[in-house]
């Protein structure tokens, strides 16, 4: 089994969480993993979402995919990078539309793309996929991460009566219906993924953060200060 603290507030999901059988498998993949290969993010930051971002303090949710797999970038956070770690190209394109849509500039020098102050006002920065082998882009997907986060999603969706889901890509937007949660009246803001791939087919100009901040407020929230 998977050794780790439990992240304060999602202490019930998590503990529901393990008595799956896919969490058994799961723990089993990650455990041989870890002992035959480089595997990122480290293992005392696997959770770090959780940890950085109680789940009753959930406003936003930005969703990942795959953690970064080069080494020093990834720490747990979706589309985050450590401090002083060269912008990927994703995260580049994210703060250039950030400074396009509410002028913030998060291109100063030494680099600075480590996300944490976002998840310490409740946005929720969530891979799909929580590890993944370095230099291998994918290859932790389908062991059984999807249905963990998921289902950690699912919770949020549940349990709040209001959260602004960011969801850029294809990938994230599949989530939309497990996320559609009866009786709750969410904001879902959705645009191609910042990838240089997509990025310029509406990604660019899709104004996601003070969309976001503008939900907040309709609904008596504070909204994220970018």
């Amino acid at each position: 089994m998977l050794n780790f603290a439990t992240p304060f507030g999602w202490n019930l999901f998590f503990t529901t969480e393990q008595t799956n059988n896919y969490w058994q498998l799961l723990s089993i993949f990650i455990e041989l993993e870890r002992a035959s290969f480089e595997i990122y993010p480290p293992h005392d930051e696997m959770f770090a979402a959780f940890f950085a971002t109680a789940l009753h303090n959930v406003k936003v949710v930005i969703v990942g995919q795959d953690p970064y797999h080069q080494p020093g970038q990834a720490h747990g956070l979706s589309f985050s990078v450590n401090s002083n770690v060269a912008l990927p190209p994703s995260l580049r394109n994210i703060f250039t539309e950030l400074q396009s849509d509410v002028n913030v500039d998060r291109s100063q020098y030494p680099a600075n793309g480590n996300l944490m102050s976002w998840a310490e006002q409740g946005v929720l920065l969530l891979n799909t996929t929580c590890t993944v082998r370095r230099g291998e882009a994918g290859s932790h997907s389908g062991k059984g991460w999807e249905e963990f986060t998921t289902a950690a999603l699912r919770v949020v969706a549940e349990t709040h009566a209001h959260v602004v889901f960011i969801l850029w890509g294809k990938h994230a937007q599949s989530l939309k219906p497990h996320l559609e949660s009866n009786g709750h009246h969410h904001t879902f803001i959705e645009s191609p993924h910042p990838s240089p791939l997509s990025a310029y087919r509406g990604f660019f100009g899709s104004r996601p953060f003070s969309r976001a901040n503008e939900a907040l407020i309709q609904h008596g929230q504070v909204p994220i200060s970018w």
